[in-house]
Order: C-alpha cells, then structure tokens, then sequence
C-alpha cells in the first residue's frame, strides 16, 4: 500500500516539475502561485521520500531483506532536490532521472515483497493432496 502511494506520490511530484516549463509561458498565473515555489516543490519531494522510506524499510526490515530499494529512493531523492546541479537547461532529465529512480526503488519493493510472501505462502491443499489407492 505504501509503496503504491509513494509511486503516486514521486509521479505527482515529476508531473508537477516537468509540466511546470509548459504551463508557466502559457498561464502567468501559474508561475506566480504556489505551484512555483521551491518549497513547494520540497515539500512534495520530501513527503515522497518519507512514505518511500517508511515503505521500503517495512520492506526490508519485514519481508525480503533488501536494502538496495533504499540507496535507489535515496539516490533518486537527492538527485531530485539537487535538480539544476548539471544547469537548468538539463533539469528536466535530472528531474526524471531521479523520479526514475524512485519509481524504480517502490516497484522493485513490491516485487520483492510479493516474492518473499510467494515464497513463504502455505501451499493450497488441492496440490499437497495425494491419491493413495
């Protein structure tokens, strides 16, 4: 559940960012209302983090035992915060670069978890039933 609700949340987060460069030539008032704002930008990021981490811990922590969908939400987290650090003319790649990766971290949680549960799931009796005749 809560990796489903932190992919939502990173793909808001890159729907938001890289609409962004669209809408504020278009709608002058978009470029003047929150939606602009880098701290508004942050704080969706930074709650996407905070469900992702809580997610994927709970993952690891619980389930599977794999941290490296961490160090990917970690690694996609910081590469989101630090978009222009290539320049603004490369933000956008940065940008899905690391919502990417935080799409990647989440997806790559849940099939770790529906393995392990697979994999330790009581068999269905039809199967273990034999016929001793």
């Amino acid at each position: 559940m809560l990796d489903k609700l932190g992919i939502w949340v990173s793909s808001l987060c890159a729907v938001h960012c890289l609409s962004l460069p669209i809408l504020v030539p278009l709608m002058p008032l978009v470029a003047s209302s929150f939606f602009a704002q880098t701290w508004f930008e942050r704080t969706i990021l930074s709650i996407s983090i905070l469900v992702g981490l809580v997610a994927l811990v709970s993952g690891a922590l619980r389930q599977h035992g794999h941290f490296y969908p961490i160090v990917l939400l970690v690694t996609g987290g910081t590469i989101y915060w630090f978009k222009n650090m290539f320049g603004e003319s490369f933000e956008p790649f940065t940008i899905a670069f690391g919502a990417l990766l935080i799409a990647i971290a989440h997806l790559s949680n849940l099939r770790l978890c529906r393995q392990f549960r697979q994999s330790n799931a009581p068999y269905p009796t039809n199967q273990l039933a034999t016929v001793s005749k």
